[in-house]
């Protein structure tokens, strides 16, 4: 499935919202804003037990799952929206 431009952006859009949901209770901070270029050196907390606790929530929250190859490609919140919203879309 091909999603128009408009509809591709609102899906980013979603997924953002969503990921911003997950993120600030993970890192348990309800101040946190998430940029494109957010990454674990721009949140304090985010180590490697963190992290394993973000992929199974963001996992849980969008019914995915991310292969070994995703996941070492995850660098920033940008990417993390990219292949969320790949793997929506059928082609992830």
């Amino acid at each position: 499935m091909t999603l128009s431009p408009e509809n591709h952006l609102a899906a980013g859009q979603a997924i953002h919202e969503r990921l911003t949901r997950i993120f600030r209770t993970i890192f348990e901070d309800k101040t946190i804003t998430l940029q494109a270029e957010t990454s674990e050196s721009d949140i304090a907390g985010w180590d490697s037990f963190n992290n394993a606790s973000l992929i199974a929530a963001i996992e849980k929250e969008f019914a995915i799952r991310f292969r070994t190859a995703e996941l070492q490609s995850l660098h920033n919140v940008g990417s993390f929206v990219d292949v969320i919203r790949a793997k929506l879309e059928g082609r992830g």
